[in-house]
């Protein structure tokens, strides 16, 4: 088997933001030979995943330490920053956040990222709080969010388990499966079957090539055209 070969590149930018703060730059990348899946967990900030037709994992982290000198960030950073990409066996891991959890109302630091992946790579995405977008991945999607907008377009299959945040989705070539507590809901272009769990919020589905199952709608309005399946819903 062809050995594996890592590149981890860091570059750093140490000016102070003009948000009263500090912000630094990194960039990380990963070869993906033999690898079939990527897990990512990303505790806060913003998240980006784009497939395109390269052979890597490509990550452009930002890290913002709001309110701190450049001094003070930097030792923050050094003391509490989880920031990595690498692989075990064939799932690749991507990790990015900040250990401590002592941080004041509004002043905790973040990581938000722009990920690369080859478009065939599986995503596994456990995110805690922050807008999340994912798009042209030809594989399966897998999310787990507590809070924030989810945006999903042009994927081969896809799972979501929401906290509270809007969902739109647009363009899934297999089945969708939502669970979300709170939010509104928009589905489009689906070439399986959607399953939706929702506890509040508007549900609006459209273009299904097979069935649509509203295990649930709390509340909130429920719209659904051109579905070519049958429709159920529990109440």
């Amino acid at each position: 088997m062809r050995s594996f070969i890592v590149l981890a590149m860091f570059t750093a930018s140490f000016a102070h933001a003009a948000w009263n703060g500090y912000t630094e730059e990194r960039t990380l990348e990963l070869d993906t030979a033999g690898v079939t899946a990527l897990k990512v967990d990303a505790p806060a900030g913003a998240l980006s995943i784009s497939g395109d037709d390269g052979e890597t994992i490509r990550v452009n982290a930002t890290i913002n330490v709001p309110g701190k000198s450049e001094d003070k960030a930097k030792k923050i950073i050094a003391s509490d920053l989880d920031l990595s990409l690498d692989k075990k066996e064939d799932t690749a891991r991507l990790e990015a956040g900040f250990r401590s959890g002592s941080w004041g109302w509004g002043d905790s630091p973040s990581v938000d990222l722009e990920v690369y992946v080859p478009q065939d790579l599986a995503l596994e995405i456990e995110d805690s709080s922050g807008a999340l977008s994912v798009k042209n991945v030809d594989a399966a999607v897998m999310i787990d969010d507590s809070s924030g907008m989810i945006t999903v377009e042009q994927v081969g299959s896809l799972i979501v388990d929401d906290g509270s945040g809007s969902i739109k989705v647009v363009g899934v070539d297999g089945d969708v499966s939502i669970e979300d507590g709170s939010g509104s809901i928009s589905v489009r272009k689906v070439g399986g079957s959607v399953t939706i769990d929702d506890g509040s919020g508007s549900i609006d589905v459209e273009d299904v090539e097979h069935d649509l199952n509203i295990v649930d709608d709390g509340s909130g309005s429920v719209n659904a055209t051109n579905v070519r399946g049958s429709v159920t819903q529990d109440t």
